[in-house]
């Protein structure tokens, strides 16, 4: 996998099969016994998880992770909405979710997101692989974040803890320069307050690939979904260089905050302008079901995907298509990009805002 050709051909025979092997395979329904004996030791346990959904590596953790994880956006970053938030995380645990993503920046300033997790982990912290993040680029604030998020986490450690939202070189610049933030997530490793590290990112690849190259990170959460292929796509470089390092990838913006859907009504032309300043506008619903929309990241090689739920009702159709998946064919695959063509630039409007002063 040396040169971009060699991606591009690696990509398009990506399909389920190979997914499956390259992220340690879906384990059988049934096999928790084995499966435990083989976790690293303290590392979290949902006991629902082996007959709840297929799992699949987490890149060389050693962690199995259900296909399916709970985001920690939506309903889970909305300000007093514990009433609703806590429940659904609750009842993600319950129905066998074992990975919950959430953030610093998630909820604003009173960091709501990992107030409501917090709120769940005070009794239920050895089920659930929790994965935060932080956005400050210097030792200095990522220390603070980290010192927070343990507080409002409930926790005396994090399982995953990630440079939250790099974009560009600017990103990388401040990330790995003396001071900067790596210094952080290593010290805090080596201090074992948190086990892994990690990256995110959804705007472009190119300064995703280079912190790969910087740092030998255990996992990478990125934006990919059926749009991908169609506007500065993931798939090219930076998802078969992660494979490659064999990392824990996780899959996000999967329905394109719904755009990408069939079911989404779009608000009108001017609530989206104010909304987001520069937002891609979205005239139209989207062209893809939900079950096309996770069925399609789920057949490239990733460990999990992680979807904001709004309701009980949501999550709990999310987990059931997870549960029923069957990997599409490459033909498939195609196909669902090309449907997904139309709306492909609504859909990856993260990809299209001034990233350095958004």
């Amino acid at each position: 996998m040396s040169t971009n050709q060699d991606r591009r051909a690696f990509l398009k025979g990506t399909t389920a099969a190979a997914a499956a092997v390259l992220t340690g395979a879906a384990l059988p329904r049934g096999a928790s016994a084995e499966t435990l004996a083989a976790m690293p030791d303290g590392l979290p346990n949902n006991p629902r998880t082996q007959d709840a959904m297929p799992t699949r590596n987490l890149g060389k953790t050693g962690y199995k992770v259900g296909i399916f994880s709970l985001g920690g956006q939506a309903a889970l970053e909305r300000p007093d909405n514990a009433a609703v938030a806590v429940p659904i995380i609750h009842r993600a645990l319950d129905l066998g979710v074992n990975y919950l993503d959430t953030s610093s920046i998630y909820g604003g300033p009173m960091r709501w997101s990992e107030r409501y997790v917090g709120e769940v982990m005070k009794t239920r912290r050895s089920e659930a692989f929790v994965a935060t993040k932080t956005k400050e680029r210097t030792r200095e604030g990522s220390m603070r974040m980290i010192d927070e998020s343990l507080k409002l986490l409930n926790t005396d450690h994090v399982d995953l803890w990630q440079l939250h939202d790099i974009g560009t070189m600017k990103d990388i610049n401040a990330i790995f320069a003396p001071g900067g933030a790596i210094e952080a997530l290593v010290a805090m490793q080596e201090q074992k307050v948190v086990r892994y590290l990690g990256v995110t990112g959804h705007f472009r690849p190119d300064a995703l690939v280079e912190a790969l190259h910087r740092h030998d990170f255990d996992c990478i959460l990125m934006a990919l979904n059926a749009a991908d292929p169609h506007h500065f796509t993931f798939q090219e470089q930076l998802l078969p260089l992660a494979v490659e390092k064999q990392m824990g990838i996780i899959g996000m913006k999967i329905p394109g905050r719904g755009r990408l859907l069939s079911t989404w009504t779009p608000p009108s032309l001017e609530a989206q302008k104010h909304s987001w300043e520069g937002m891609v506008l979205a005239p139209t619903p989207g062209t893809l079901t939900m079950r096309e929309a996770i069925g399609y990241t789920l057949s490239r090689p990733v460990s999990t995907i992680i979807v904001g739920c709004d309701s009980i009702a949501q999550l709990e159709e999310n987990v059931q298509i997870a549960r029923d998946f069957t990997p599409y064919n490459d033909q498939q695959m195609a196909a669902l990009a090309t449907k997904a063509e139309p709306v492909s630039k609504p859909s990856l409007f993260f990809r299209f805002y001034d990233h350095d002063n958004a």
